[in-house]
């Protein structure tokens, strides 16, 4: 029981991530850029 519950955590987590970086991604922001996608030279997309 105790596994499931640290599993159902876990993937809540993981989720919160991936809706993050989604979030970031459409606002124009980029983990490859360093959040600024206006001066990278237009490879963050």
């Amino acid at each position: 029981m105790g596994t499931a519950i640290v599993l159902v955590i876990l993937a809540g987590v993981v989720g919160l991530i991936i809706r993050s970086m989604v979030k970031d991604k459409k606002s124009g922001k980029s983990l490859q850029c360093g959040g600024n996608c206006k001066n990278c030279g237009g490879h963050c997309h």
